[in-house]
């Protein structure tokens, strides 16, 4: 795998996410170059997005759209331009049997006039997207899986499987730069945006995230709707304690791909657990819980519901949610111990 990040003026060590997927292909001589074409396809929808971001605020596409999705949550003319345009670009190239979106309520079948392949995606087109009109870093979030039925359309059963049968996953997050950050179960890779030349550029190699970090992310203000153990968690975390490095920094800015990524640069733990209004949790296993997770672990974290692994839930809906607890592997051990009594 490349283990040097591009540098500007530097071309020799230019690496684009082609040559590193065409890398990839080489690597694996059984590949097929199915998978790599939907990555290729994938990249192109966000540099799509993220043209349509940059430009929001000068053309009709900030606000919100007059619509409330599947969860009753208002939905914003920017989500429904990302949904549709991730659609466009995937359901034509042949590698697809089936996809799955946060936004719509049911699968997604591929056109009868278009092939169908040997994977399935889910999606969340815009994480964050409470956040847009007030320029706060907003993201895209995928899951892929192997097809794993038999007819000649794909069905739910190929977009509800556990996460550790993930073929890949990643994020692309808009923010003062766009970056994709994916895994295909061979380490974690980012890739930033040149502007200039419409590529994308490794500039994360082989990311790791810290045994053990200085940061928190929570939403404090469900503090009281928390269970014992985990408000005993928040208030070890800030309690001072030199050798420990206690006290933690809170750091929360309500995108979940924001918070993440910073956990995953940064170390600490990311949580949304559940709560008296959310016993099961607010998170969407299939479309944020999930994908994320199999990147920390990737990564060298650790990604749990509270008791048990992300990556093992069996999933029984496509808009299942969960409790979430990830980050630094040492952080969220801690965080389980409190949850379970043991501290």
């Amino acid at each position: 795998m490349p283990d040097r990040a591009y540098i500007p003026g530097d071309e020799a060590r230019i690496m684009t996410i082609q040559r590193y997927i065409a890398e990839m292909e080489r690597i694996h001589p059984d590949a097929t170059g199915e998978f790599s074409t939907l990555l290729r396809n994938l990249a192109l929808a966000a540099k799509i997005v993220s043209r349509e971001v940059r430009r929001a605020g000068l053309v009709d596409i900030l606000g919100g759209a007059s619509l409330t999705n599947v969860h009753g949550e208002d939905v914003k003319k920017l989500d429904v331009f990302a949904n549709q345009m991730i659609i466009n670009a995937m359901e034509s190239g042949g590698q697809l049997c089936v996809m799955a979106s946060e936004e719509n309520e049911t699968i997604i079948p591929i056109p009868e006039e278009f092939p169908c392949g040997h994977y399935a995606m889910l999606f969340d087109p815009l994480d964050g997207s409470s956040n847009i009109d007030v320029n706060v870093t907003i993201g895209t979030i995928f899951s892929i899986f192997h097809r794993v039925s038999d007819g000649e359309r794909g069905t739910e059963a190929d977009v509800v499987q556990s996460g550790d049968k993930q073929v890949a996953a990643g994020y692309i997050m808009y923010g003062s730069s766009t970056i994709m950050v994916f895994t295909t179960g061979e380490g974690v890779q980012g890739f930033t945006l040149d502007p200039t030349i419409g590529a994308f550029l490794l500039s994360h190699p082989n990311m790791t995230i810290p045994k053990r970090g200085r940061y928190y992310s929570v939403n404090e203000g469900n503090r009281m709707l928390w269970d014992n153990g985990f408000r005993r968690y928040i208030e070890h975390l800030q309690t001072p304690d030199f050798e420990s490095g206690r006290p933690y920094k809170s750091r929360y800015v309500g995108s979940m791909i924001a918070d993440v990524h910073r956990t995953l640069l940064y170390g600490g733990v990311f949580a949304y657990p559940a709560d008296e209004s959310n016993p099961n949790g607010k998170l969407r296993l299939l479309y944020e819980a999930n994908p994320m997770a199999y990147i920390i672990e990737q990564a060298g974290g650790r990604a749990v519901d509270g008791s048990r692994r992300i990556l093992e839930i069996e999933p029984h809906d496509i808009h299942q949610r969960t409790p979430v607890i990830l980050g630094s592997e040492e952080d969220v051990r801690v965080a389980e111990a409190f949850i379970a009594g043991t501290r």
